[in-house]
């Protein structure tokens, strides 16, 4: 006697993402398993008296969404009410970001910070209006004259401060960036405001940090928003000491504490795959080698929940900052560096092979955020050295972001079985502002998924929340498209691929980044009952519409954690 399920799903379209990209009618739940997937009939032959079923009237069910590279707890606490929404749409202009600053400080005690995030240059109309105008600390001067200002670009690498905050962080005329870092000044070499990369850190660090318990509220808010999204599982890239100095600090140890308790306590309603982040923006060999003594997650602690599976490097920055490492230089001039310890290139790269090499021979996976070809190209080298000096077997490294990837680092990672992480939504961002930045050819390349794809290299997609909203659907369409945010100009359509490689950039691929690809990220008989069913039919939809389908119903686990009234 065949056993009875607990929840049937019928009538639809069920994308499996197996093997076989196989499309079946429906499903079957049992407990926190898929008992079976197969036809209306076969399905429906599985319902007792105590099944929920539910009919699917066409619509899609994918496996439960796993955004690869999601800053989980970060993302919670730069939303309101923990910070201010200073990001595009919900702003447009200096003079915005200037009002919603003013409406802060006019409720925030006198001598306290204001933070927020999201803001980008791309997109604010005195910028747009005048390309040699950019935000500066005057224009948050006179808005919070009382306050010290934070404010966090849309990337993370880049950060808006006032003269109050640049006073307590100790930066005036002629101080001297960190290594991997900048500090705009004006033509009287007088700080403008804007620190990029690891020159925020002198700021970062004042803001005051959030407690364990805001930290845990803030993921419990991330976490049902991300049901909302039909998201299931998400990898935190980077939490630790390093983290400490970078968006307030939500990407510090007690990030990681927070993640700890609600796991043990029952409460954490995702599958959290975590990087360790031993060492800072500008970081050394000797942060990783101490750092990572006694970081990580207690054995007591539910693997499927939450699990320690890598490291995390900075080797380069961005390049809308031009701070990514290029072989050739950006149009305005210079090719960015690698963000590590070390006076020249040659040391760095020195640097950033040893930070590569003691991670890998402990035995972890490393995920290195790392944006120019020079850079990737570093990187890739780094992980192939490090294998070869300490052979590991399925070690499952990858680049973060991989801009621009070349087709002979391609080659490598492919070869050794290792991945790359591309952020879709990124590139359907800022795709109009980067050719002014990196020239036409190189901006329709960046983020080449069909290259990468047809190299055999396992792709996986990701928000990188809080740096675009985790919308996956955006995602998709713009893997499908190639088309921009602000004009919908194509930008490289030699780089579309197919709803199936997309899809797997979501579902089966992140799930192999975690190496759980046995147990998640496909819908077949046995493994989790985690799904994701869509208001509409996926294939048959527009791309251009795919990012409006709203999310009908989230499973996780087996339960349901969203449903669409």
């Amino acid at each position: 006697m065949s056993e009875t399920a607990e929840l049937i799903l019928t009538g639809g379209e069920v994308l499996t993402v197996d093997s076989e990209f196989t499309v079946a009618q429906a499903v079957a739940v049992r407990g926190n398993r898929i008992l079976a997937v197969g036809s209306d009939t076969e399905i429906r032959a599985l319902a007792g008296p105590g099944t929920r079923s539910l009919d699917l009237a066409g619509r899609t069910v994918l496996p439960g969404i796993n955004d690869s590279h999601l800053h989980g707890a970060t993302w919670g606490l730069t939303r309101p009410p923990f910070a201010l929404a200073v990001g595009h749409p919900a702003v447009r202009s200096i003079a915005d970001i200037a009002d919603a600053v003013r409406r802060a400080a006019a409720e925030t005690p006198a001598g306290e910070w204001i933070t927020g995030i999201g803001w980008d240059v791309g997109y604010l109309a005195e910028c747009v209006a005048d390309p040699g105008r950019r935000p500066h600390r005057l224009d948050l001067d006179a808005a919070a004259p009382h306050h010290a200002v934070c404010l966090t670009d849309f990337s993370g690498h880049m950060t808006w401060a006032n003269s109050k905050a640049l006073e307590l962080a100790g930066i005036e005329r002629g101080v001297t960036a960190p290594p991997g870092g900048v500090i705009e000044t004006d033509a009287a070499d007088v700080p403008t405001g804007i620190l990029k990369e690891a020159a925020q850190a002198a700021v970062q660090e004042l803001v005051p940090p959030a407690t364990v318990a805001q930290r845990k509220a803030a993921i419990r808010s991330a976490v049902a928003a991300l049901h909302a999204e039909g998201i299931t599982s998400y990898t935190e890239p980077g939490l630790g000491p390093g983290g400490t100095r970078i968006l307030g600090g939500g990407l510090g140890t007690d990030s990681l504490d927070a993640y700890v308790e609600l796991a043990r306590a029952g409460e954490l309603a995702a599958r959290v795959s975590v990087l360790l982040l031993p060492a800072p923006m500008g970081g050394s060999a000797a942060d990783v080698r101490e750092n990572l003594a006694g970081l990580g997650v207690p054995d007591d602690v539910a693997a499927d929940r939450l699990a320690v599976i890598g490291v995390k490097v900075f080797a380069d920055g961005v390049p809308p900052n031009e701070t990514g490492w290029m072989s050739e230089p950006y149009a305005g001039g210079g090719r960015g560096a690698l963000c590590v310890h070390g006076s020249d290139p040659g040391l760095q790269q020195a640097e950033l092979a040893e930070m590569v090499r003691i991670a890998h021979e402990a035995g972890y996976q490393l995920g290195v955020h790392v944006t120019g070809d020079r850079a990737i190209d570093a990187v890739v080298d780094s992980f192939v050295a490090a294998h070869d000096a300490h052979p590991r077997p399925d070690a499952r490294h990858y680049v973060i972001h991989g801009d621009f990837v070349s087709a002979a680092s391609l080659k490598k990672l492919a070869a050794h079985g290792y991945g790359v992480n591309m952020n879709p939504a990124i590139k359907w961002t800022i795709a109009d502002l980067m050719d002014e930045v990196v020239g036409k050819v190189r901006s329709d390349y960046q983020w080449p998924v069909r290259s990468a794809n047809e190299a055999g290299v396992a792709v996986c997609a990701s928000s990188d929340a809080p740096i675009t909203e985790p919308n996956w659907r955006q995602g998709v369409s713009a893997m499908l498209l190639r088309e921009s945010k602000a004009t919908g100009r194509v930008s490289g359509p030699e780089e579309r691929v197919t709803l199936e490689v997309a899809l797997r950039a979501y579902t089966v691929n992140a799930a192999r980044q975690d190496f759980a690809e046995s147990w998640k990220g496909s819908i077949e008989a046995g493994k989790v009952a985690d799904l994701c069913v869509l208001g509409g039919d996926l294939r048959a939809t527009d791309p251009h519409d795919i990012p409006a389908l709203p999310i009908d119903l989230t499973v996780f686990d087996g339960e349901v954690v969203f449903e669409r009234v």
